[in-house]
């Protein structure tokens, strides 16, 4: 019997450091999971590590050990706090999807620390990880030498610059600024063979070459910034002094030769030089993102303790939309104001004070991670290699998440967290204070809960799935036909919480009755009806309320448009698009004083606006008209 449950915990300690790899290694591969059905996956591996350390729990001695050093109270606490958030968010299905996130990678970071903790696994998970990097950095040098922008099977809209296999080229920088470190550290103080060490150097050199035709100039800072706390710590150690001085070196003059002889003579080289704030079309410039977050500080002042919800920062962001940004921000392009928009100041101290106690947690172990290192003659030591590199990376990722959002990339936040627990495990070197005695009790507990959190991803996983088909077929459908509705509503059915879903069967319907026809007023009406769906589940959704004061106002009944106009006002003040729609409005009441006042406003907003321009060709012949109480021909518009 004892050798059964031996042989049945080992292979269950072996099944999630499997499904472990898997998640490291698809989900940078798959677009960094940004997509759902990409992120579905890494919840179903997640749900398969949280079942087999629950049957683990089980196998082992009866009062088998739990590590929980201080920086897990920070990561339980903000996990309850998030589920409680979440029954109380305004949008239920956009926070339950960011709640998911955080209790997916909150109870895999309790599931690393303590069933990954050895110093092989540690170093399997690594080398997982530099590899996955090293692939990825290789995919964007390519892109950049072919003048290629596609990604897979999509193409990215960042022309000029390589993204390797995520879309945007500022989130591979974070991923590859956060493991560039890694690679460097085993490659200096790693106690590896000489084939390992040359490896280790042409991971090094193809990760600074993918993270340099990035263009992300965030994303070198941030490397820099890790690789320079590296090389610190090696410059304070006699044994590593003179491969720190190499390290500098070799990083200056190849960086220097690199840029001069290849990425200065490319297209987005150019581009990048020249535009100096960065902009471009479809990019962000610096101005930009200061307005997002003023943006995202109007919002924490706003809702100061809870925040606006899990995930509403994008939602949310119409009410706080200054004049001079018309782009949907998606994020605030800074993890730490975005923290304080979506949680409150709840949210921002657990936070905050998670990052304090897992630095008071490093501190406390490094006297014995370096005496480990100290004790080798040359100083080679895989623990030491992982506790520099880990460092170093975190560090990267803290640095970068001050101008990007590298946290809502899942594949970035799952390298980032899956390094967090393999740091925080080293505590336990320190002192065995951390350690609990798992009694029956705890066990049923951490047993209840890796259940419950398991259920809740398969749960998701079955509604999840449909969905993504559905919507996935939609797609290939033609632009509000009559198929896309009902693909679209297959979809609903599956998931009615998505608002976003409810919309967009809307537009098909009012699309298809603003075409005319004998059935339009009931097509109206069903639009209205879809409408009142996506409000439901969303009530800041202003274009809901515009389209449905547009199918009143289609239907003559332009009194009880007026309201979800002045509704649709309030939720985006200063968007060029429902402002331009709002004269829209006054078109069809035969008001156009009133209506060029809002088309005109709409072109100040965005000049890129042609329902505004062409709009106005049409009210100044009809204020005309009026005033000089004289029917005008009919101008060519």
């Amino acid at each position: 019997m004892v050798y059964t449950r031996r042989n049945l915990d080992w292979w269950c300690a072996r099944g999630i450091l499997t499904l472990l790899l898997g998640m490291l290694v698809f989900a940078p591969l798959a677009f960094g999971a940004v997509d759902a059905w990409a992120f579905l996956v890494v919840q179903g591996l997640a749900a398969g590590v949280f079942a087999l350390w629950g049957v683990r729990l089980w196998l082992g001695r009866r009062k088998s050990k739990i590590l929980w050093p201080p920086l897990a109270w920070a990561v339980a606490v903000f996990v309850l706090y998030a589920v409680a958030r979440y029954l109380t968010a305004d949008i239920e299905y956009i926070a339950r999807q960011e709640t998911l996130q955080v209790v997916v990678f909150g109870f895999l970071f309790f599931a690393i620390l303590n069933n990954l903790r050895g110093q092989e696994e540690i170093t399997v998970v690594s080398f997982a990880l530099i590899a996955v990097a090293t692939l990825v950095a290789g995919y964007a040098v390519a892109q950049l030498m072919h003048h290629s922008n596609q990604v897979w099977n999509l193409l990215s809209p960042y022309t000029g610059r390589a993204s390797g296999t995520f879309i945007s080229p500022n989130n591979l920088a974070g991923f590859l600024a956060l493991l560039l470190p890694l690679a460097l550290a085993f490659l200096l103080v790693g106690k590896v063979n000489i084939i390992a060490r040359i490896l280790l150097a042409y991971a090094a050199v193809a990760m600074s070459a993918g993270l340099a035709v990035t263009f992300s100039r965030a994303g070198c800072v941030a490397a820099a910034a890790g690789i320079l706390l590296v090389v610190g710590i090696l410059l304070r150690h006699r044994n590593h002094r003179l491969k720190a001085w190499l390290l500098l070196l070799a990083l200056l003059a190849g960086g220097a030769i690199f840029v001069s002889q290849y990425l200065s003579k490319t297209i987005g080289f150019m581009r990048r030089v020249e535009q100096a704030d960065g902009a471009g079309p479809g990019v962000f410039d610096l101005n930009s993102r200061l307005e997002m977050w003023r943006g995202a500080g109007r919002m924490w002042g706003d809702h100061f303790w809870w925040g606006v919800g899990p995930g509403l920062y994008d939602y949310r962001f119409r009410e706080y939309r200054p004049e001079n940004l018309q782009m949907r921000p998606d994020h605030a392009h800074n993890d730490y104001l975005n923290l304080l928009a979506d949680w409150g100041t709840a949210g921002g101290v657990i936070v905050f004070a998670g990052i304090g106690l897992f630095i008071f947690g490093l501190v406390k172990t490094w006297p014995h991670v370096r005496r480990e290192e100290n004790d080798f003659g040359s100083g080679q030591s895989n623990r030491f290699a992982f506790f520099l590199g880990a460092a170093g990376g975190l560090t990267a990722l803290a640095v970068h998440s001050t101008m990007d959002f590298n946290l809502h990339i899942p594949a970035n936040a799952l390298a980032g967290v899956t390094l967090l627990a393999l740091m925080a495990s080293n505590l336990r070197f320190a002192t065995e204070r951390h350690w609990f005695r798992a009694g029956r009790p705890v066990k049923l507990a951490l047993t209840g809960a890796l259940g419950a959190a398991a259920v809740c991803l398969v749960a998701q996983e079955w509604r999840g799935w449909p969905e993504t088909r559905w919507l996935a077929r939609a797609e290939q459908t033609q632009l509000f036909s009559p198929e896309r509705a009902a693909m679209l509503a297959r979809a609903f059915a599956a998931e009615p919480g998505n608002c976003q879903t409810a919309y967009d069967i809307g537009e098909c319907y009012r699309t298809q009755s603003f075409t005319g026809g004998e059935n339009y007023e009931e097509l109206a009406r069903e639009a209205m009806a879809w409408y009142a769906r996506a409000l439901r589940d969303n009530p800041h959704d202003g274009y809901s309320w515009l389209r449905t004061g547009m199918c009143l106002d289609w239907l003559g009944r332009h009194a009880e448009a007026e309201p979800y106009y002045s509704t649709a006002e309030s939720c985006d003040p200063n968007g060029y698009f429902t402002v331009a729609n709002i004269g829209w409005h006054y078109v069809q009441t035969g008001d156009y004083a009133a209506a060029r006042r809002w088309f005109e406003r709409s072109t100040r907003l965005s000049g890129e606006n042609n329902t505004a321009w062409n709009y106005l060709r049409i009210c100044e012949p009809k204020l005309t008209e009026k005033a000089s109480g004289q029917p005008l021909p009919p101008t060519a518009f």
